[in-house]
């Protein structure tokens, strides 16, 4: 058989497609990497071309997530209709959405990372994930500052804050994993949920509106997420 020819964009993303699947019907502890090389049909050198180890490949199945979490993102941040508060809260919103909508596959792809052998590479993937997200809240809480919706010297910094949210809840969810009984998961609901609403208020203080502007959740998204991959077992 004559070897496919294929543009290097496509051929990485051939490859995190056939990893995504083993990912979700082996474990990522189980498929080897020389299973993602025969899937996807390639020589180790042309996989090591795109991607340097298995984690690197972890990482980048993080980023396409995260891109494709934030698909369709520009038409709320080119809304002429939205005020900055509305954008901020609009992009949360969405980012909410496509997590829930995603939750199952990802519990399955990345919940080797909440243990605590593996708290490096937690911290890399979401680096990676981050990297998309960070920079459209930027640019909405520049649009906040320029016509004084939002108070704040130091937007990037802002940003930066609401990207370590999501950093502080690790030990939380490391421990309802490492637990794996309902009773440890509903801890973690009820401790995450209670989380949520104190980040809401320290953002709505650091950017100066008044308590309640901002929604980082929603009623049952929290439970929605933890839950999904249960869920996703039972039914199969």
């Amino acid at each position: 058989m004559p070897r496919v020819i294929k543009h290097p964009e496509i051929r990485r993303e051939d490859i995190l497609d056939h990893a995504q699947a083993l990912f979700l019907t082996q474990g990522y502890d189980r498929a080897s990497l020389n299973d993602v090389i025969a899937s996807a049909g390639i020589s180790k050198g042309a996989f090591y071309h795109y991607f340097p180890s298995k984690e690197a490949l972890l990482e980048a199945l993080a980023d396409r997530f995260a891109r494709q979490a934030l698909a369709g993102i520009q038409g709320i941040l080119d809304d002429p209709g939205l005020d900055p508060l509305g954008r901020l809260n609009s992009l949360l919103s969405q980012s909410r959405q496509a997590k829930i909508e995603t939750a199952a596959e990802a519990w399955a792809l990345f919940e080797t990372m909440f243990r605590p052998e593996n708290l490096v590479l937690f911290h890399r993937i979401n680096l990676a994930a981050n990297a998309s997200f960070s920079p459209l809240l930027v640019r909405i809480i520049r649009q906040g500052v320029e016509d004084g919706t939002f108070r704040t010297f130091d937007p990037e910094g802002v940003a930066d804050i609401v990207m370590q949210f999501g950093l502080a809840t690790h030990d939380v969810v490391a421990k309802a994993i490492a637990g794996g009984s309902d009773a440890d998961m509903e801890v973690a609901i009820e401790v995450l949920e209670k989380r949520v609403r104190l980040y809401e208020i320290a953002l709505d203080r650091i950017l100066g509106l008044l308590d309640g502007s901002i929604r980082i959740g929603e009623p049952g998204y929290i439970r929605a997420v933890m839950t999904a991959r249960r869920k996703a077992d039972k039914a199969g």
